[in-house]
Formats: C-alpha cells, structure tokens, sequence
C-alpha cells in the first residue's frame, strides 16, 4: 500500500477508468465489431460462391470440349469405316462406284465436322454467356456498387478473352 501511495495510486479514479474501458469495449463490440465481421463474413461466403460458380463452369467447359472430341471421334470412325468398306467392294466394284463411296465418305466427315464445330461454337458461346454474367455478379457483389451497362460490357469483354485463353 505504501508503494501505491508513493506512485499517487489512487483506487477511486482507476476503478473508474476500468468502467469506462469496459463500457467502450462493449459499446465497439456491440456497434462496430460485431457489423463489420457480419459484413467480413457474407462477403466471404459471397466469394466462395462465387469460386464455386466459376468452377462449375470450368467443368462445363471441359464437359463440352469432351462432347466435342466424342463426337469428332466419332465421325472419324464412321468415315474411316465408309472408306475401308470401300476399299474392300473396290475389288468387286468398278471404280466409278469406289470414286462415289469415297466421296461420299469425305461428305459425311465434312458435315460432321461442321455440325460439331457449329455445336462447339454453340455451347462456348452460352459458356462465354454465363461466365461473363456471373463475372458481373460476382463483381458486383463484391464491390457492393451497381455495375453500369458500359462497366457489365467492359468486365463482359475481360471475362470473355480470359476465358478463350
């Protein structure tokens, strides 16, 4: 006690300033702490979702490449089995009709190949689409402001050429 007394230690005005620190605390804890971590954590769930759309459509991309190369495949073995058939009839056929088959063969991969192209244009265009939508809804969460339409095209363009990389 002599020691305190020696230092001016006086119990009344630090009793006092213990009450004030703890109002403080419990005042920040409750108005300030507490919102903001709420705001740290719905922004942190709104990015997870976010990783998660874009994944989900990084396996779309790939589930469609795959679709792509099926069907290239495909349309390769079906051309590569029109002309071995018509090479082995070319002993029994005149060449004319091997000319026709071969022909026909190169017809039929042509189409194919159109048509999966046409489809692999289809479906990466809808990718490009709901990537670059979800882009800007992520964005936009994220930054907490309403996109114009010159920043949604802007970010669009962005997603788009990072995507096709």
């Amino acid at each position: 006690m002599e020691v305190l007394d020696m230092f001016g230690f006086d119990w009344g005005p630090f009793l006092a300033q213990v009450a004030i620190i703890c109002i403080v605390y419990w005042v920040l804890s409750k108005y300030a702490f507490g919102p903001v971590m709420e705001m740290v954590e719905a922004r942190r769930k709104r990015i997870a979702e976010g990783e998660a759309n874009l994944k989900k459509i990084e396996e779309d991309m790939a589930n469609a490449e795959a679709k792509v190369q099926a069907m290239l495949d495909e349309a390769n073995a079906d051309s590569e089995r029109l002309i071995s058939e018509a090479r082995e009839s070319a002993a029994s056929v005149r060449e004319q009709k091997t000319q026709e088959a071969i022909n026909e063969a190169q017809q039929i991969t042509e189409k194919a190949q159109a048509a999966s192209k046409l489809e692999h244009e289809k479906v990466m265009a809808e990718l490009k689409k709901d990537f670059g939508r979800l882009v800007v809804d992520a964005t936009s969460k994220v930054s907490g402001k309403v996109l114009n339409d010159d920043d949604q095209k802007r970010i669009n363009e962005e997603a788009a050429s990072q995507a096709s990389l």
